[in-house]
């Protein structure tokens, strides 16, 4: 019962209405699947009236059923094309409106980053977005083909054989059925949970791969080749037992569903089939010759066999279903925490387990989004605030400074005590566990990280990213404009070089490390943001572009928060934050007396 309504949830997203394509693919399904039916019922009919022609020597009777089968093949053909038509592009369409729906909750906000950040119950989101998505809309059409050309095989079946050799065989076959089903049904049921966890290696190893290409360069350096080719052979390992131990469940399955839903169905037809022939008495056949007996058993032999194989398919439909349960399971729980993140909820396991009692009830007492946000322009103001990580430890147990427009902060202190835990917060990436924070609204505040992200696109695109080419032009900034801020930080070399702002290159290859810093430095100046974050993003930077670089920002108005060991940058802040990394912090004026940390 879960399982239908599971399934019946995603099902009224991929047919949100019922006047849409998926609806009329379906209604085209259907159709071909009757039109195929009554083929096959015409095509045993006249098939058994050609080999009575021919067994009766009778020419006439042969070259008309004969020539009726040759003008009906151009009509048959179209219908089975049709059919696979209707099959692929619903599987598209099935596909294309729930991936739209997933990657609107899961590029929603910041959902994409809570999901891997501050939630750790979907662990492999990019394999259920591709992979289980396009393998659960194949599952579901397959099944509704698989499903319903039987059961209109069986109806139509039942009907014509009803009224050749009475209800009682049909009955028979139809009892067969409900019984064999049930049977298989249980022995089937670890096949959904063999599906879950296949997909689950799957995805751990995609990952692992996923690691080796982004941090090869890394691994090259610490030589770490064979401890990652370890890594890589552990988690394929893992992967291929559990193949193997499926493989062996779904070939003893196999065997048994073989013997029980296609041999032993067909015993039960010839059992059927076979009793108004065998039994002399029976009335139907008194006064038939055996021309007559030879083809009314060959018509009411192949109906039963198809009706046989029909419920055979069903039974068989049956394994396909358990399988689906798999995937509409882990669909249904990447659905489910896409819609919590969305709403603010999170589950995360904690990682420190061996606490002290008092540091557990502090822990408990702070609750994710307790805090107030507060949007104001020119302001960013900390009251009260704890600075906690979305694992529950606290950094620091009540921040409070306040920092108006024009007012540069340079951030200090050593790893680990929450400079970068301060800027998420800030950008509104983790949860606020109290006070109150004030700050002007998320695209007003910008954040230029050590290792500046490099988009697919042009040269254009690394400029102005996030926003489009629509997006520059309705702000009123022209090519001649963007060109300046590469001059601004001695870029203008790439435009040059590339001669033309809609030159497409892998952008994260073809700059070098400090390029990709000024090119975000670029980027800056064209948002022009109230606030800009600069986390070590100037380190492969010369010290006169640097010097350059903040006194354009102070030019054009962009207040700076920089975390930064350089004793160069000192001069052109008027604040400092210091963390000392032991919960304690000071908020201080730079001054002459002011010992300045760094190198």
């Amino acid at each position: 019962m879960v399982f239908f309504l599971r399934i019946l949830r995603i099902v009224r997203i991929m047919v949100p209405r019922f006047f849409c394509m998926e609806t009329g693919y379906l209604i085209l399904i259907a159709a071909m699947l009757v039109a195929r039916t009554y083929c096959d019922v015409w095509m045993i009919q006249n098939g058994t009236m050609i080999e009575s022609g021919i067994i009766s020597r009778d020419i006439s009777l042969f070259k008309k059923h004969f020539y009726s089968y040759i003008s009906v093949i151009p009509g048959i053909a179209l219908v089975n094309n049709f059919l696979k038509l209707g099959l692929n592009e619903l599987k598209l369409r099935f596909r294309e409106r729930l991936t739209k729906h997933l990657y609107d909750q899961y590029l929603q906000g910041f959902t994409y980053y809570k999901m891997g950040n501050l939630d750790n119950r979907i662990a492999n989101a990019d394999q259920l977005l591709t992979q289980d998505v396009e393998k659960f809309c194949n599952s579901v059409v397959e099944l509704y083909s698989n499903l319903s050309k039987p059961l209109l095989d069986i109806g139509l079946y039942i009907f014509k054989l009803t009224s050749a050799i009475g209800a009682q065989g049909p009955a028979i076959m139809m009892s067969y059925l409900l019984i064999s089903g049930l049977f298989l049904t249980r022995l089937r049921r670890p096949i959904g949970k063999m599906t879950v966890t296949e997909q689950r290696y799957e995805g751990e190893y995609r990952y692992v791969n996923s690691r080796l290409i982004t941090n090869s360069e890394e691994i090259a350096f610490y030589n770490g080749n064979m401890r990652e080719k370890q890594t890589i052979h552990t988690t394929f390992k893992k992967l291929v037992d559990h193949l193997h131990n499926f493989i062996f469940f779904r070939f003893s399955m196999g065997f048994v569903d073989s013997i029980i839903a296609k041999y032993l169905a067909t015993v039960v037809g010839y059992l059927v089939v076979s009793r108004p022939f065998l039994n002399l008495s029976h009335p139907r056949h008194l006064q038939s010759t055996h021309s007559e007996l030879l083809e009314d058993y060959y018509q009411s032999g192949r109906m039963l066999l198809r009706m046989s194989q029909a419920l055979g398919r069903i039974v068989l439909a049956g394994r396909e279903m358990t399988r689906l349960s798999g995937f509409t399971a882990r669909i249904t729980e990447l659905m489910k925490v896409l819609k919590e993140l969305n709403s603010g909820k999170y589950e995360r396991t904690m990682i420190s387990h061996q606490e002290k009692e008092s540091d557990t009830a502090e822990k408990l007492a702070l609750v994710p989004g307790s805090g107030q946000i507060i949007n104001r322009d020119n302001i960013i103001k900390f009251d009260r605030t704890p600075l906690a990580t979305p694992n529950g430890d606290v950094l620091i147990r009540d921040l409070t400074f306040e920092v108006s427009s024009g007012t540069n902060v340079l951030v200090c202190g050593p790893n680990g005590c929450g400079k970068s835990s301060l800027f998420r917060v800030l950008g509104e990436l983790w949860p606020l566990f109290g006070g109150q924070l004030t700050k002007p609204e998320r695209g007003k505040l910008f954040y230029v990280p050590q290792r500046p992200y490099m988009t697919l696109g042009s040269l254009r695109d690394q400029v102005i990213y996030p926003d489009t080419l629509e997006e520059q032009r309705r702000k009123g900034i022209s090519d001649q404009v963007l060109k300046e801020y590469l001059d601004n930080v001695q870029l203008g070399h790439i435009l040059d070089r590339e001669g033309s702002w809609d030159s497409v290159q892998d952008w994260m290859d073809v700059l070098s490390g400090g390029e990709k810093q000024r090119m975000a430095m670029a980027r800056l100046f064209y948002h022009k943001p109230q606030f800009a974050i600069l986390d070590e993003c100037t380190s492969a930077v010369s010290v006169d572009v640097e010097d350059y670089i903040y006194s354009h920002c102070r030019t054009v108005g962009i207040t700076l928060f920089t975390v930064s060991h350089r004793k160069s940058l000192w001069k052109h802040h008027k604040y400092y934050l210091h963390m000392d990394g032991r919960g304690n912090y000071e908020f201080k004026p730079i001054t002459e007396e002011t010992v300045e940390f760094g190198s």
